[in-house]
């Protein structure tokens, strides 16, 4: 079933985890679940090589210097401004007006999504988590649609108590802080959870779980740098999905024990 409420979509999935479950995790889908760079570099090196040949045509021959993909995800995790990795690209003036047009326009084309590979890991992550009667989120910038349907492709989605995305397909490669916070806390009004973490790769998900008042895991597997994510004060930072799942499944035991 899907609604709609204040620009966003989301599914309710049956779950063999009850509603009222100890734990919510609200776990975000590009750079947690999903790896993502190598479509956001194709989507790079494709929308310089348009710039180069509309130019070539009218007989400019601009001196363009095309990032590796080392150094390109390296600027993209530092939260360089893509105005800056344009003119390190040798991109003058109009130019980058026009490129940065030109990679909005084909991010989310189809040929580019079939990029995107499930992260090493998360299979076990979610799987763990699940048995261990965690409620899991899916909180998420991305299509709803599209989300839904990699997560179904990888018979993931059935993981999954609900699934919060949006309906229009440039939010996730804006991932503007503001966008995330009022989706997480529209998941949250309607989950109700006695207890819950927020785990994603961005500023974004940092500030949207600090701005619910909830712990934050944030992870260095997607497109922020640990470096960059710490400026945020995440409550933990770890290098993947399943290190999280490890850490809250453990911390779950332990507490559990405790009060027995």
């Amino acid at each position: 079933m899907i609604h709609a409420a204040a620009g966003s979509a989301h599914r309710f999935i049956q779950s063999s985890v009850s509603s009222d479950a100890p734990l919510t995790l609200f776990c975000d889908f590009d750079g947690p679940i999903v790896d993502v760079s190598e479509r956001y570099y194709q989507t790079y090196q494709l929308g310089l090589a348009e710039i180069k040949s509309v130019y070539q045509r009218q007989g400019i021959a601009p001196r363009l210097n095309e990032l590796t993909k080392e150094r390109f995800w390296q600027m993209k995790q530092e939260r360089t401004p893509d105005v800056e990795i344009a003119m390190r690209s040798g991109l003058r003036g109009h130019q980058i007006e026009q490129f940065l047009d030109r990679v909005k326009q084909i991010v989310n084309q189809p040929k580019l999504l079939h990029q995107d590979q499930i992260q090493p890991g998360v299979k076990w992550a979610l799987a763990l988590l699940h048995s261990q009667g965690v409620r899991l989120v899916l909180v998420t910038l991305r299509q709803q649609n599209q989300a839904a349907q990699i997560l179904r492709e990888h018979e993931l989605e059935s993981l999954f108590s609900q699934i919060w995305g949006t309906q229009d397909e440039d939010v996730a490669y804006l991932n503007q802080s503001e966008h995330k916070i009022r989706l997480l806390q529209t998941a949250m009004s309607h989950c109700a959870p006695t207890a819950a973490w927020m785990v994603g790769d961005t500023e974004a998900d940092i500030l949207a779980g600090q701005a619910s008042s909830i712990p934050t895991i944030a992870l260095t597997c997607g497109i922020r740098s640990r470096t960059y994510l710490q400026k945020f004060q995440p409550t933990r930072i770890h290098a993947d999905l399943l290190s999280a799942a490890h850490f809250l499944t453990d911390s779950a035991q332990h507490s559990a024990q405790t009060v027995a």
